[in-house]
């Protein structure tokens, strides 16, 4: 199953796997809210799932997908090749993470060696993500990080997430000093760069 946004990039590369003899693609869908009902209809042995899709991420979407279909592995597949990707992402229960710069061949022999039980990860980007280290943002911190995102005020996230603006301003005051960033635009950007968000 094949789960990305942008649908020329999916269709193409539906048509390259189903180029390989022993691989099928039962199932595209374009939206991370997608991703688990059109699997359990499918009941896919992979789901490669892009990271950064509308309405939920790919890594949600492998938590509720490893949740609701065990049987089905993941592979995320992405054009950021972040280590804090990786760690959320097998956090999530993915079994592979590749990004899109590679070899579609690489990617097929990425797909039978999780079916077949494997962890497949690119060293590099491994390597990166054990020089990296743990996030230190707090979950509400990225909650409110996110909801930054958009240029919201301290009372749109305060309303957005059910807190006050006292509160929503000490969190974003907290991930700025983590991050080493001066304000919330740029903590967002360096949460977002290194995979936090």
């Amino acid at each position: 199953m094949l789960a990305e946004d942008q649908a020329m990039m999916r269709d193409a590369l539906a048509v390259l796997l189903e180029l390989e003899t022993d691989l099928t693609v039962v199932a595209q869908v374009g939206t991370g809210t997608d991703v688990v009902s059109e699997a359990i209809l499918a009941c896919p042995d992979v789901a490669l799932l892009d990271i950064e899709m509308p309405g939920i991420s790919g890594i949600d979407a492998c938590r509720a997908l490893r949740r609701e279909l065990p049987s089905c592995q993941v592979i995320m597949v992405t054009t950021f090749g972040r280590p804090g990707y990786l760690r959320r992402a097998l956090e999530a229960g993915a079994h592979g993470f590749v990004v899109k710069d590679g070899p579609v061949e690489g990617l097929a022999r990425a797909i039978r060696a999780v079916h077949g039980g494997e962890t497949v990860v690119d060293p590099n980007l491994a390597a990166g993500a054990i020089r990296a280290g743990d996030s230190p943002l707090t979950e509400r911190e990225r909650d409110v990080l996110n909801a930054a995102r958009d240029g919201s005020t301290a009372t749109d996230i305060a309303t957005q997430l059910h807190l006050s603006d006292s509160t929503v301003r000490n969190y974003l005051s907290s991930a700025i000093g983590k991050t080493g960033t001066r304000n919330r635009i740029e903590a967002v950007n360096a949460a977002r760069d290194n995979g936090w968000l």
